[in-house]
């Protein structure tokens, strides 16, 4: 690291637990974020201003205004533009020294087969159940971890899956079939409720890319923010689940 890196990235390199040789793993790590949406946009800005090297946005929205309420990588001057393109500026703008590539194109396992290799660590913000189902399929294929969060209303959740073939993956939790109607668009969601899940996404790929802690491993976290409560569900391998 050279002399502006050691500076920036000062305050991880304090930590026992990252020092300079964790931080040089974040900087040489790479990780896909599916959606720049509420909880898209406060893990990209905190990975990216975490310094982890390479940031593979994948998106095909375009901003809108209703977006703005809680995508905070996105301004009113982004309106119209395709959510990945918003994002990049902004990250850039953050930590010009990271590489961000830009996704476009719908995921499905064909398109994912391409992208989840490339990456140590895939963080899953997306809001419908088939790219969700497209994504674990893919991580547990290529064994790659997972971070998976949700928010809706005033409640979110955040599980971490290993992928490794000891625990469970995210399709033992959710069956095919799951509630397409629980979307922010037809529910609502609290704007903070988004940056509170997310930003707990960011630290658990932190965690998971440093080998720190104990990650959100086979246990489900859920998060009542009307009555600002946190839970801690353990999560069993469905022996019977067809994917992993």
């Amino acid at each position: 690291m050279d002399d502006n890196q050691l500076l920036r990235y000062s305050r991880h390199i304090m930590l026992p637990h990252v020092e300079a040789a964790g931080q040089q793993k974040l900087m040489d790590s790479s990780v896909l974020i599916v959606g720049m949406g509420g909880l898209g946009s406060p893990v990209a800005m905190y990975l990216a201003s975490a310094g982890v090297g390479h940031l593979i946005l994948a998106d095909f929205d375009m901003v809108e205004l209703s977006n703005l309420q809680r995508q905070i990588i996105h301004g009113t001057e982004d309106i119209g533009r395709n959510k990945v393109d918003s994002a990049y500026d902004r990250l850039k703008q953050l930590n010009p020294e990271i590489t961000v590539t830009r996704f476009k194109q719908v995921l499905d396992d064909e398109t994912l087969a391409d992208l989840v290799p490339q990456v140590d660590l895939v963080v899953d913000g997306c809001d419908n159940f088939d790219t969700r189902f497209a994504v674990n399929r893919a991580c547990v294929k290529f064994h790659k971890p997972l971070v998976s969060g949700a928010a809706i209303r005033f409640e979110g959740q955040v599980s971490v899956f290993s992928n490794d073939g000891n625990g469970p993956c995210y399709h033992c939790l959710y069956k095919e079939g799951a509630d397409e109607g629980m979307r922010c668009s037809e529910n609502g969601v609290l704007a903070p409720v988004t940056g509170l899940i997310g930003s707990i996404q960011a630290i658990e790929a932190i965690k998971v890319l440093l080998n720190i802690g104990e990650p959100l491993t086979g246990r489900l976290l859920l998060v009542d923010a009307l009555a600002m409560e946190f839970r801690t569900l353990k999560l069993k391998k469905d022996p019977a689940c067809g994917v992993c």
